[in-house]
């Protein structure tokens, strides 16, 4: 905290004896040390109580999340159970219970759904020929 170099620490002892004296030295520098340690203290005492409300600002964020996180899993879990009892993928289930879905546009094409397999010779006109390998 203070750059004091040994020039200026010998100027302090010589104007500490010349001030106070040698038969009183001991007693200030004693009296001093007490001061600086109090000081110390204090100072410790501040900066514990500083990184105690630092780190119970911290555990609290980091229990909003994990009760965020913890709230999200219970839903997905719900989801998937209630989709595994009825039969149901987890997507199906979402779909499901979506209070507001997301109607198509009106000017969206209508996309044909075919319900069951592809007849035989559809599968076969429709299907890719394969390339003549390269020589």
């Amino acid at each position: 905290m203070f750059d004091i170099g040994a020039s200026e620490l010998l100027v302090l002892v010589i104007v500490a004896i010349v001030v106070i004296g040698p038969k009183d030295l001991p007693l200030a520098l004693r009296t001093a040390g007490r001061w600086v340690a109090k000081m110390r203290r204090v100072s410790n005492h501040f900066k514990a109580g500083i990184e105690t409300m630092i780190r119970e600002a911290e555990m609290e964020e980091m229990e909003r999340k994990w009760k965020e996180q913890n709230e999200r899993i219970m839903r997905e879990t719900a989801a998937q159970e209630a989709a595994a009892a009825q039969g149901q993928t987890v997507a199906a289930a979402e779909d499901q219970n979506d209070p507001f879905p997301n109607p198509l546009p009106s000017d969206a094409p209508a996309d044909p759904v075919m319900i069951g397999p592809m007849p035989p010779e559809e599968k076969v006109a429709h299907a890719p020929k394969p390339e003549a390998p390269l020589p």
